[in-house]
């Protein structure tokens, strides 16, 4: 009786060393260790070879070692109020490619515009990440202070003392538009309020109504209550019920749900009403829009949170964007009766 051949075991390729990857590439050990670490601190051309050469021999960085080594990972948060809504994949995909060129990867949360969410999201991630990035948070002000004494924090759209933040202002864009309306002849427009808890939702309300007292123009407000299609459908018939002939939108998914609404009760846009939106996200082309650079800001809340994780310190920074009018075609002069 004959046995069978033993089927060889495949033995394991040794793992690539940080020494090989710096001989191939004819540096320093240390400058390895930079190029997955800090490259922001190196030459673009020194960490294009580095990489080049460590993915030909096949090394990749021991991340669970550099952990415990240096005390703290190579992941970041970011957690966002709705993701669904269009002014939130421009942040996350910034946040995501900034994240990566500086060798982080991104955890994504979805806080479905619930303050608790916000704060369950935060501490269930503060034993993964490095730091967060929170973007136009629901959560008081006392929360997310204490938040951010557990987990080094950077927000966007918020303005918070002491936590680095980056600010759209929609200030100067919503006087521009409440000033074109003005320029067309309308003497009576309406605002349509977002979320309660939004920060954005303040300063773009306050802005409207100082644009507006200035110019002498009458200012009702409709609260959709939440930044949605339906939201803004649902409001219509509230809108209407002012006698107003334009009105501005916190953002343009509301704007969308308005215009949506119009047209199915044969309101002709902008011969009988006029609608502006803000943020500019794509979905209606048409739609006279306040721009939103929410790509800039995802960027450079991860650069604000990179550097505060290398300094080991929080510094007090608050950067500011502004915004302008983008005059389409869903604005024009009031209708004469």
């Amino acid at each position: 009786m004959t046995s069978k051949p033993m089927k060889s075991l495949k033995t394991k390729s040794p793992r690539v060393t940080i020494q090989e990857v710096a001989r191939e590439a004819g540096v320093d050990r240390s400058t390895v260790s930079r190029v997955f670490n800090q490259p922001r601190l190196l030459r673009e051309k020194t960490v294009l070879r580095v990489r080049s050469v460590a993915q030909r021999l096949g090394y990749s960085p021991n991340s669970a070692a550099r952990a415990l080594r240096t005390g703290r990972n190579e992941n970041i948060a970011l957690v966002v109020p709705d993701l669904t809504n269009p002014f939130m994949p421009p942040i996350a995909l910034a946040v995501q490619k900034e994240a990566g060129k500086l060798g982080y990867c991104v955890f994504i949360g979805n806080a479905d515009e619930d303050p608790s969410h916000e704060e369950d999201l935060l501490l269930r991630f503060s034993d993964q990440v490095s730091g967060a990035v929170l973007a136009s948070p629901r959560s008081d002000q006392a929360t997310i202070e204490s938040l951010a004494r557990i987990i080094p924090l950077v927000l966007i759209n918020r303005d918070i003392r002491g936590i680095p933040r980056v600010l759209i202002d929609a200030g100067l864009g919503m006087a521009e538009a409440v000033k074109h309306l003005a320029d067309f002849g309308h003497k009576h427009i309406v605002y349509v309020s977002g979320p309660s808890h939004s920060w954005s939702n303040e300063q773009r309300q306050l802005s409207v109504y100082k644009a507006a007292e200035a110019l002498a123009i009458k200012l009702n407000v409709v609260y959709a209550e939440t930044a949605s299609f339906l939201s803004g459908i649902r409001i219509v018939d509230e809108l209407l019920a002012f006698g107003a002939s334009a009105c501005i939108a916190f953002d343009d998914v509301l704007a969308q749900g308005i215009c949506q609404a119009l047209e199915e009760r044969n309101v002709t846009i902008p011969r009988d009403f006029s609608v502006i939106g803000c943020d500019d996200v794509m979905g209606f082309p048409r739609l006279t829009t306040v721009s939103s650079p929410s790509a800039n800001a995802g960027q450079k809340a991860v650069e604000m949170l990179i550097s505060s994780l290398s300094s080991g310190f929080s510094p007090d920074t608050r950067l500011v964007l502004d915004t302008a009018l983008l005059p389409r075609s869903t604005a024009g002069p009031p209708k004469i009766n």
